[in-house]
């Protein structure tokens, strides 16, 4: 991966920028400093946005979740990056997180970037109808089709969201799925 340097990366915490730099020395990083992510943090993102590009890269967590949403709110121009739960997973106990990932999950999200698309194109019923939600397999479903399409895991209502959020055309989406029930090998856009 070649490093953006206008690029300014969102992460949570010291153990993300620490794991950012070990792998990208001269990489620039913002720190929310947890799920909470203040007034100031927000208003040095937007002042930031005005001349550097923003890059979200959080935990594959419900606290990462919460702090792309904040973050995106406030800078609808960031873009998103993605690691996969298996790549924030630690190796002995702990929680999921960015700190954990290897230098290869991280260029491969640095370098798969996803834009907020200004208009959403899948219809819920085609969501209902692959099987993404309301199903005993829908979870296991939507882990293997976020990391096919490069946008993470969430749950049912939120990948939804985020399907939109990022303008995934149905036939994104039906290729994703029909892959992900086949066993094809992981491959993103």
């Amino acid at each position: 991966m070649q490093k953006n340097f206008n690029a300014v990366v969102v992460v949570e915490g010291k153990d993300d920028t620490i794991r950012l730099k070990q792998f990208f020395p001269g990489i620039e990083t913002v720190e929310t400093n947890g799920s909470a992510v203040s007034d100031t943090v927000l208003a040095k993102l937007k002042k930031l946005a005005k001349n550097r590009e923003i890059i979200v890269l959080t935990d594959p967590d419900v606290n990462g979740e919460r702090i792309r949403r904040l973050v995106t709110k406030a800078v609808p121009s960031a873009k998103q990056a993605f690691i996969t739960r298996d790549e924030g997973r630690p190796e002995k106990a702990g929680s999921l997180g960015v700190e954990h990932a290897s230098k290869a999950a991280l260029e491969r999200a640095l370098s798969d970037l996803h834009e907020v698309a200004p208009k959403p194109g899948i219809d819920y019923d085609d969501y209902l109808d692959l099987g993404l939600a309301l199903g005993g397999h829908s979870r296991k479903l939507r882990e293997a089709v976020g990391i096919k399409l490069g946008i993470g895991y969430a749950n049912s209502k939120r990948f939804y969201e985020r399907l939109r959020t990022f303008g995934i055309s149905l036939e994104e989406l039906e290729k994703a799925v029909k892959e992900a029930e086949n066993g094809q090998a992981d491959s993103h856009r």
